[in-house]
């Protein structure tokens, strides 16, 4: 017979069994938008009649597609929380605990084929990989790009190496979209995930934006704010809704470090994770990234109309032919020995070109 339990969860249908929910005690949990699907966040209340139970054997009931060794990680990392504590496997739940879980999900779209792909690997030990991505390359497989993926080339890269993991799945904690260029980790266990997952969660990690905006922004530094969601047309778009109305609250933080006079180069953080959110909020401002097809910042800023101008814009296009966006920085606490790994990526050569281009432009 089922234990009873109230369970308050994020309403997502691909990872929560819909039978052990009490519909009303859900929970809308707020989770990084870009990252979503790699998370599941379990809010639990413990039912008065409860028999004492081991907490990993308590959840291996409730969420019956997970294995013992993912909740005895997930119990290891710190990542499951009873009246406000972590606890280790063989805390016995009592009635009326209050159990906070944060599970690590690889995205499950289909099966992982191993490709030879040439992939730019800057660190890696037995818990993690970090990768500075090329434009162009999609994250991980889904509609419309079912191979040739960063996670189908780390597949064929571990199955080469002879590497044996407790992952079903490439361990990805967090993505950047197709066209951006940078800094990624990718856990190899389910410790490291679990570990991971956390300070993305929590918003711990050092991540530094680069990016090229249309325009001059009035301030050296700045902050843009806004709730982002769907936009009411275009929903291949993210809008920007100031009075709150729609969407969820989204903070960007900004720094010019080179004016163009018609083009900006700045550095970006994040203080949340939405979909899209620096392409979003820069747009809101009137600022849109750089050659962003999407956000309509493909054409020559409005305003100037000097043949040569045009003729230059074009030959940049040609040189930077994606959004003007880059994951410069990357820091983290390693799941093993718990010190501070820190990682820089270059700008790429594309944006490098372009900055080249712009500079010998304003001499001339």
């Amino acid at each position: 017979m089922r234990k009873k339990i109230k369970i308050m969860a994020e309403d997502n249908e691909d990872f929560l069994d819909e039978e052990l929910l009490d519909s009303d005690s859900l929970e809308n949990i707020d989770i990084d938008e870009e990252n979503k699907g790699l998370y599941e966040h379990l809010n639990i209340k413990v039912d008065k009649n409860q028999e004492p139970l081991r907490i990993d054997k308590f959840l291996l009931i409730y969420r019956q597609n997970s294995s013992r060794n993912k909740i005895s990680q997930t119990c290891r990392a710190g990542n499951v929380v009873v009246n406000g504590v972590p606890v280790k496997q063989n805390y016995r739940v009592k009635p009326g605990d209050q159990i906070s879980v944060l599970l690590a999900h690889p995205p499950r779209e289909n099966v992982i084929i191993p490709q030879d792909i040439p992939v730019n690997i800057i660190y890696e030990d037995d818990d993690l990989v970090v990768v500075d991505k090329e434009p162009g390359m999609v994250v991980h497989p889904g509609h419309g790009n079912w191979d040739k993926t960063l996670v189908n080339a780390l597949a064929f890269h571990f199955e080469k190496s002879g590497e044996k993991s407790d992952l079903d799945r490439v361990g990805l904690v967090h993505r950047i979209d197709k066209d951006t260029s940078g800094l990624l980790v990718i856990a190899k266990n389910e410790y490291a995930l679990s570990f991971l997952a956390k300070q993305f969660f929590n918003r711990t990690t050092k991540r530094l934006y680069w990016a090229f905006v249309w325009g001059n922004p009035q301030e050296d530094e700045g902050t843009i704010r806004g709730h982002i969601g769907r936009h009411p047309k275009n929903r291949m778009q993210m809008s920007v809704y100031e009075d709150g109305s729609h969407g969820k609250h989204a903070v960007t933080h900004y720094k010019v470090l080179e004016r163009f006079k018609y083009m900006t180069w700045v550095e970006c953080k994040l203080e949340t994770g939405r979909t899209h959110q620096i392409r979003a909020h820069f747009k809101h401002i009137g600022h849109t990234l750089f050659n962003d097809e999407r956000y309509e910042g493909h054409t020559p800023l409005r305003g100037v109309n000097l043949p040569k101008y045009k003729q230059f814009i074009k030959n940049v296009f040609e040189i930077l032919p994606r959004h003007a966006l880059h994951a410069h920085t990357l820091g983290f606490i390693h799941p093993t020995t718990k010190k501070e790994l820190y990682f820089e990526s270059p700008m790429p050569k594309d944006m490098a070109d372009a900055v080249k281009k712009w500079r010998n432009y304003l001499e001339n």
